[in-house]
């Protein structure tokens, strides 16, 4: 039994049960989350285009099955161990977006592909194909890679166009891997908070992958799959229409990081904040000021301080006050919350977040409904 439900499984049903959490707790928004959920599952329909999300950002086999019903294809995952924690709670349809390449991660990555009905792995050098190749010839099943394009952040990914061909080229000469198609993920043009800065960007990248395409088509190589984007780029990405399937991720839950965003041109918010972090003012003796329980500890600190959803005057800002605490500052003239007040915090980022919990206290309204496990929390090997 884990630690939430040990605390707070009692409170399941009660109406207004949420108040009686112990904080810090991070909070799921369960109709927020649906209608999430709903609307890019319907915008991935409108656009003909396949949804794979990317379960980094919940690491919840829970959420995944709720994806997978309305409409995807199946989940991405960052990590091996990731994938391995999904296929243990029934996942089937998986696809890894970093290269696996260590000897004993190749053994388990073969095994998995034994186990599952749908595994795709990524690749961008000769030395991993061959290694892949190797491990995949003394298997039953023959193992589907999709070839990595480097976007120009230099992450991961083959380099040049010419270098693609030539790896898709030793790919399809191999009986023990299975050609699927290519990944172009343009990952630092996710956050680009103008809409029509982000559109330039991405139709400039999008200009190289088509060249790239092209020379495949011409050595008759072309890709069933072209798989990518992000939750920051989808709509951009779909009307122009290179891309079989969206990798989009933080869109079930929209951190502070996308919340900033203009996602579609509309100088308005198309998903909900639905993950959140519950949290109780602690101490509150100097005026206009109070501490709540949620400090570095609570959440990602790369991108700052968290907003405030609820609990607080208009205005009122954060501060972290160490590993254990926060600092909520109301405006001049204003009362800060009160001693063992909630407060309810936004995100800055929602990926690592999720990766310091174990559980997600699943809420409707004020109401705690279920705990739902952290999946493939930690699962990073």
């Amino acid at each position: 039994m884990s630690e939430a439900e040990r605390l707070h499984r009692h409170l399941i049903g009660q109406q207004g049960s949420r108040r009686s959490l112990n904080t810090p707790a991070l909070v799921l928004d369960l109709d927020m989350l649906d209608r999430n959920i709903a609307e890019m599952a319907s915008f991935a329909r409108a656009h003909n285009v396949n949804l794979r999300p990317h379960s980094k950002t919940h690491k919840s086999a829970d959420i995944a099955r709720r994806q997978i019903a309305a409409g995807a294809l199946g989940v991405c995952c960052a990590k091996l161990g990731e994938a391995e924690a999904l296929a243990e709670q029934g996942i089937e349809s998986l696809h890894i977006t970093s290269p696996v390449v260590t000897p004993q991660a190749i053994e388990r990555l073969v095994e998995l592909n034994g186990r599952v009905r749908d595994l795709m792995v990524v690749v961008d050098h000769t030395a991993n194909v061959e290694a892949l190749a190797a491990a995949a010839a003394k298997a039953d099943k023959p193992l589907a890679v999709v070839i990595d394009i480097d976007p120009g952040i230099h992450r991961t990914g083959v380099a040049t166009p010419d270098g693609v061909v030539e790896l898709v080229q030793k790919v399809v000469k191999l009986k023990s891997l299975e050609y699927a198609g290519v990944q172009f993920y343009c990952g630092s043009h996710q956050h680009i908070k103008n809409f029509q800065e982000r559109k330039a960007a991405i139709e400039e990248r999008t200009a190289y992958l088509k060249g790239i395409l092209a020379k495949l088509e011409a050595a008759e190589l072309e890709p069933a799959i072209v798989t990518g984007s992000g939750t920051g780029t989808h709509f951009i990405d779909a009307e122009l229409g290179v891309f079989t399937e969206l990798q989009v991720g933080s869109y079930v839950f929209m951190d502070h990081d996308y919340e900033v965003c203009d996602l579609r041109g509309l100088d308005k918010p198309t998903f909900e904040q639905a993950l959140q972090i519950d949290a109780r003012v602690v101490s509150a003796n100097k005026p206009g000021m109070a501490t709540v329980d949620a400090g570095l500890k609570a959440m990602a600190t790369e991108k700052g301080p968290p907003p405030i959803l609820k609990g607080a005057v208009e205005g009122s800002t954060t501060r972290f006050m160490g590993d254990e605490h926060l600092a909520v500052i109301a405006p001049e003239g204003k009362a800060a919350p009160g001693h063992g007040e909630q407060v309810i915090l936004i995100p800055p980022h929602c990926d690592p977040t999720v990766n310091l919990y174990e559980s997600y206290h699943v809420v409707k309204g004020d109401t705690l409904v279920d705990i739902w496990p952290v999946t493939a929390r930690g699962r990073s090997r």
